[in-house]
C-alpha cells in the first residue's frame, strides 16, 4: 500500500457520515491496575457486542487504502482495533480472545521496549502474533517520546534529527526483525504537527493516528485520524457512545 502524488485534500476522500470507528487500546488483565488496563472480561464483552450488532470490524489498512483512493469503502458501520505499545498482555490476554473472534488488530509498538522493557513482549512474541495473519504490526515511534518536550528542549536542527531517527529507525527495527513494512504511525500521546506530519512523510509513512475522539469522516487528515481510547469502563452506553450509528 503506497501513495500515489497528489494534494492532501484528496488523500482525505470522503467515506460518508457517521464513518469508521477506530478503538485504541493498551493493556488488559483479570483485574483493573492502572486507567489504561481494561479486563479481558470487558474486551470479551465488546467483542461479543460488535458481533451481535452486526458490526464490521476492519483491518486499519483497509480503511487508509479507500482514504489514499487505493481501495473500495469499507462496510457501513465499521469499526477497527488497534492496541498501542506492545504490552505483554496484548499476547497472553487479548490474543486468545482475538483468535476466538476472529478479528483483525493493528498494533502499534516502539520497538526500544521490545524484549527490552519487563511490561513488554519479546520480539518472539511479537513475530508470533504476526504469523497469526490477525495482527498487523505498525510503528508507534522508536521510543514514545514526547514531542512537545523535546522542541522545547532540542534546537531546531537537532530537533529534526531527533524525530526523523525515532521515525525512520522504528521501521527498519521492524523491517530487521519482523520483516513487515511499517508505513503506518500512531503518535505518541497524540502528539503531532505539521512538521511532524512532513517527517513522517519524507520517511516512508502514508497515514497516522491520534487520541482524538471522534469518528473518522471526509474531513479528518489522513495522517491524524481520530481514535477513541477505551478504559474498562467502555460497556453499554459508553462505548455504544464511541461506535457508528447502528441505524445508518
Amino acid at each position: 500500500m503506497r501513495e500515489t502524488p497528489r494534494s492532501i485534500h484528496a488523500h482525505t476522500a470522503a467515506i460518508e457520515d457517521p464513518g469508521v470507528s477506530i478503538l485504541v487500546y493498551h493493556r488488559f488483565g483479570h483485574a483493573v491496575t492502572d486507567a489504561m488496563t481494561v479486563r479481558t472480561s470487558t474486551f470479551r464483552w465488546q467483542l461479543s457486542y460488535l458481533r451481535e450488532h452486526r458490526y464490521a470490524i476492519i483491518p486499519l489498512d483497509t480503511l487508509t487504502s479507500y482514504l489514499l483512493g487505493h481501495g473500495p469503502p469499507p462496510p457501513p458501520r465499521s469499526v477497527v482495533i488497534t492496541a498501542d505499545d506492545g504490552h505483554q498482555s496484548v499476547f497472553t490476554e487479548m490474543l486468545p480472545i482475538v483468535r476466538e473472534y476472529h478479528v483483525p488488530v493493528t498494533l502499534f509498538v516502539y520497538p526500544s521496549a521490545i524484549s527490552n522493557a519487563p511490561y513488554a513482549m519479546t520480539w518472539d512474541e511479537l513475530d508470533a502474533l504476526h504469523r497469526t495473519g490477525l495482527f498487523d504490526i505498525q510503528s508507534h515511534t522508536y521510543w514514545h517520546p514526547n514531542f512537545k518536550t523535546e522542541k522545547r528542549r532540542l534546537s531546531p536542527v537537532a530537533y529534526r534529527a531527533f524525530a526523523t531517527m525515532q521515525l525512520v529507525k522504528s521501521r527498519t527495527v521492524l523491517k530487521d526483525k519482523l520483516g513487515v513494512e511499517a508505513d503506518l504511525i500512531a503518535w505518541p500521546f497524540g502528539i503531532y504537527d505539521d512538521e511532524l506530519i512532513r517527517i513522517a512523510r519524507d520517511a516512508g509513512y502514508i497515514a497516522g493516528c491520534t487520541l482524538d475522539r471522534r469518528i473518522v469522516t471526509r474531513r479528518e487528515h489522513i495522517m491524524a485520524l481520530p481514535r477513541f481510547l477505551v478504559t474498562d469502563s467502555a460497556s453499554g452506553r459508553n462505548f455504544t457512545s464511541m461506535l457508528p450509528e447502528e441505524n445508518r
